[in-house]
């Protein structure tokens, strides 16, 4: 978590930088550049589905794309939701299909935009459905009034981050004056290290692998991810945005064995300090010959552990993005939100990573189920 100003950022956006290589002219004469050899062109990156029983941008692609824009806005008038959510969805398609003359000839390559509603919208179709609630007050918190809540995220990743800013703006444009920007967060994620066979997560600002845990089955994801009931938001799930500052000076300073001690894992290969491999959970109960944990009390692996909290897994993702203080994107998906407040809970009352991290914008959306052709996009849940 991170140490945070209180005004939440406006316009972030990714930067891209390339490199041009001029062949031919010399002094005094001319010359003709030989055509590209195509056969060293890299391959197209392929193209990410936008339709179907779930919403692409959450398990698909795998490994999750590098770059991402999260922006956050209100509804002027609750009304026009249905019919703005119905245009959204066909600018996604053709976005995806790079068919949309706003993509400027770019490429969209594995572009997925991921569309999600407040709480308040949620809570005007049933208070009592997935979604509808609002996300606790924490500690460690210093959060503007424009940066807590919103009605509406669109969560825009990419390989190629100059596509990001240019369907931003596409998506904004397509909103108009229906909506009003909260804040908007870039953020981009480390190499990938591989945990498991199929499952591979990225390292962190502080350095350590991020994402270990998490509902990487089929079968963990329908019992932890995605929602399964009511009709009109099954196949949908709860998505949780959390904006932090992130003290990395202070946190630098600490030797190799005090770093690993707030997270309860070994920074450079991920391995528990219990012991065993990456992908084994950590032994909570493991001790030292004089009776000290191996897992400190207030290691992050411990105070955060779905099974010492209770809760089912969360699929976790962390973006790094930079700033006069460095800070860290946290977003969660889970199918019930007290996997998230249970867990954040427990770890307010004394999780050491805590200490480096202050938290600037929070946020929960209800993640829209699929849409496809015959289905706009939210046409289930408002009617």
């Amino acid at each position: 978590m991170c140490q945070a100003d209180s005004r939440p950022s406006r316009r972030t956006f990714l930067g891209a930088t390339g490199t041009v290589t001029a062949v031919g002219l010399s002094a005094g004469c001319q010359s003709r550049s030989a055509p590209p050899d195509r056969d060293d062109a890299p391959a197209p990156t392929p193209p990410v589905s936008p339709t179907g029983r779930y919403q692409a941008g959450i398990t698909l692609p795998q490994p999750a794309q590098r770059n991402l824009l999260a922006v956050v806005a209100d509804l002027v008038d609750a009304v026009s939701v249905r019919p703005l959510l119905a245009e959204l969805g066909e600018a996604v398609r053709t976005l995806v299909a790079g068919t949309d003359a706003r993509l400027m000839g770019l490429e969209p390559g594995d572009l997925t935009v991921t569309i999600g509603v407040g709480p308040r919208l949620v809570r005007e179709v049933d208070p009592a459905l997935p979604g509808a609630k609002d996300l606790p007050r924490f500690s460690r918190e210093r959060i503007a009034s424009r940066a807590r809540g919103g009605d509406l995220l669109i969560q825009i990743c990419a390989d190629d981050a100059l596509v990001i800013p240019v369907v931003a703006a596409a998506l904004v444009e397509q909103a108009g004056d229906r909506i009003r920007e909260r804040w908007r967060q870039s953020g981009v994620r480390g190499s990938n290290v591989r945990v498991d066979r199929g499952v591979t997560a990225p390292r962190n600002p502080f350095g350590f692998i991020d994402g270990i845990v998490g509902p990487h089955t089929r079968a963990e994801q329908r019992r932890d991810l995605w929602l399964a009931g009511p009709a009109p938001v099954a196949h949908g799930t709860l998505a949780v945005l959390r904006r932090m500052e992130v003290d990395l000076p202070r946190f630098a300073k600490l030797s190799v064995a005090e770093q690993e001690a707030v997270f309860g894992r070994r920074r450079a290969t991920g391995v528990p300090l219990s012991g065993g491999t990456i992908a084994s959970g950590p032994d909570l109960g493991a001790k030292t010959p004089d009776g000290r944990y191996l897992v400190p009390a207030d290691a992050h692996a411990r105070r955060a552990h779905a099974t010492a909290v209770g809760v089912g897994l969360m699929l976790r993702r962390s973006y790094s993005f930079d700033g006069p203080t460095p800070g860290l994107l946290f977003m969660s998906f889970q199918n019930d939100i007290r996997t998230f407040t249970n867990t954040l809970t427990r770890m307010d009352n004394s999780d050491a990573l805590l200490e480096y991290t202050t938290t600037t914008a929070s946020a929960t959306f209800l993640i829209l189920p699929g849409f496809d052709e015959q289905h706009p996009l939210g046409s289930r849940l408002f009617r």
